[in-house]
């Protein structure tokens, strides 16, 4: 989720049901009111432009304006919303009572989303037919980016996601429920795509058999870290899921990290998955939407600072097998999301949000030449990783 407006285009094609753009503000607006918001409604705009849940800015009125960001929950991508929004709460109370005992540090803020509850209900989402809605508090003076520009902001990146991992360190994983089973289970992935691709009806192209080759040469590294936790060597902790660059938010004065987003992905994991996927997106300089895949390349400098800035504020939660295994999970988790891409190609975009043909597709190919990308520079990386020990 990023917090600006996206465009009108794009928000009547993520709006809520059918109808005019009249209608679908309408319903925002009756969706919104049955939360416990405090004030009365000044507005309401899309916000960001995440693939999977569709998401809204709610302004009150008044002077200065208060604002949440309401969002209708995937329910085919979550089929659990209960599982979602009981970890929520837990990652929330069990937060707020770790920022109560400690300070940021000087200069620094680290802020929670806070589920604000349905008026006269006892969850924390509203069901209204088959939809299924929350209101969360806003970050205020905070901003995401789409690609990472200065090894500065890339530090930041890391210690944002370090400052997380610390802070959910003491949260027993049994306080988690698994909300996607499966979610970032490599082998598993590799598992979907062969299926698909047996039968799927999709139009064979260069691109798409460039793809195929790619996967088939890489298969074996489906298993690297799901083994090293079935031999005990790695253990599961409470993870984000996806904290990919645009769901760390930066002070939007210092630059500072200040909160983590978008947590629907929040479970019991391995962190070398969040690991690896902050590196994946915060390295690359051309983002995940770029139609130029063959010029994407993975920044070291850019992987360097990220990785500083994580083990400033999570080192002491580390061990060495955990160390041992990072460029695994930086190389991996290129390669997965390209695989995930390529899945959802072959089966006809059903998980992730499409705005033209093909984009699945091309999505894959740049996560594929990313991971090209690391390969290529593996000595480089497990070199910097060893400065960083």
């Amino acid at each position: 989720m990023i917090q600006a407006p996206i465009s009108e285009r794009s928000a009547a094609m993520a709006g809520p049901g059918s109808g005019s753009v009249d209608q679908q503000g309408a319903q925002l607006r009756r969706i919104a009111a049955r939360f416990d918001l405090g004030g009365a409604i000044a507005a309401i705009e899309p916000l960001g432009n995440g693939n999977v849940n569709d998401t809204y800015r709610v302004t009150l009125s008044g002077d200065p304006a208060r604002r949440f960001v309401l969002q209708r929950l995937n329910t085919t991508v979550f089929p659990h919303p209960e599982r979602v929004m009981g970890n929520i709460a837990a990652l929330g109370n069990h937060l707020e009572g770790r920022l109560a005992q400690e300070a940021a540090g000087p200069g620094r803020r680290w802020e929670v989303p806070r589920l604000i509850a349905p008026l006269g209900a006892e969850k924390h989402w509203l069901q209204d037919g088959n939809d299924v809605w929350r209101l969360t508090t806003f970050i205020e003076g905070a901003q995401c980016l789409e690609t990472v520009a200065t090894e500065a902001q890339a530090w930041q990146l890391g210690f944002g996601l370090g400052t997380f991992h610390r802070l959910l360190s003491d949260l027993p994983i049994e306080a988690l429920a698994d909300t996607l089973e499966g979610f970032h289970i490599t082998p598993a992935y590799l598992a979907a795509y062969e299926r698909a691709l047996a039968c799927s009806t999709a139009a064979s192209c260069e691109e798409l058999s460039f793809c195929q080759a790619f996967v088939a040469e890489r298969s074996a590294l489906a298993g690297v870290l799901e083994t090293a936790k079935d031999q005990g060597v790695l253990r599961l902790r409470p993870i984000h899921g996806d904290p990919k660059v645009n769901n760390v938010m930066l002070d939007a004065a210092s630059g500072a990290a200040v909160a983590l987003v978008d947590l629907d992905t929040v479970k019991p994991g391995l962190i070398h998955y969040d690991i690896g996927d902050c590196c994946r997106s915060g390295c690359n300089p051309l983002g995940e939407e770029t139609k130029d895949w063959q010029a994407v390349c993975f920044d070291p400098g850019r992987c360097e600072a990220i990785l500083a800035g994580y083990l400033n504020a999570a080192r002491g939660s580390l061990t060495t097998e955990d160390i041992a295994y990072l460029f695994d999970a930086i190389r991996l988790i290129a390669f997965e999301l390209g695989l995930r891409f390529l899945t959802d190609h072959l089966q006809g975009d059903v998980y992730f949000k499409t705005r033209e043909a093909g984009q699945n597709l091309d999505r894959a190919l740049v996560q594929f030449q990313l991971t090209a990308s690391i390969e290529a520079q593996e000595e480089a990386i497990r070199a910097l990783i060893e400065r960083l020990r």
